[in-house]
């Protein structure tokens, strides 16, 4: 296996992770779960999303994106930044759990169109 497929199976783990210890926040924020508080919810997401984002820049420097070049993989970034600041409204920054509530929701639609988007390597997957 080349170091392409190591990292690329890599990223691929650490978004299975990532989006799974979402859900489980989002629903424990919902709820208003003691657990939100717990230090490994608070510590273990940093670790998973830094090795996710390295992962990230690792791949796109194997395969030597452009930004001009890569149509899809511009929107994809783009969806991962506005997933980002769904995510951040949606654990920490809403002010009701209606605001949470709905940016949870928005968040993961905005995961699933991202994921769309990396396995067709569309930036309209549903087109």
């Amino acid at each position: 296996m080349d170091h392409y497929q190591i990292i690329k199976n890599l990223h691929v783990t650490c978004v299975v992770l990532s989006i799974s210890g979402f859900v489980l926040r989002g629903v424990w924020v919902l709820r208003g779960s003691p657990w939100t508080g717990h230090r490994l919810t608070r510590v273990l997401p940093h670790f998973v999303d830094t090795t996710l984002l390295a992962s990230a820049v690792t791949l796109l420097y194997l395969s030597s994106y452009r930004p001009t070049g890569s149509d899809w993989l511009t929107f994809k970034l783009l969806g991962v930044l506005l997933y980002i600041v769904l995510g951040v409204v949606a654990l920490r920054a809403g002010r009701t759990q209606r605001q949470q509530a709905s940016a949870f929701i928005a968040a993961l639609l905005v995961f699933t169109y991202v994921v769309g988007v990396a396995l067709t390597g569309q930036r309209w997957p549903l087109g």
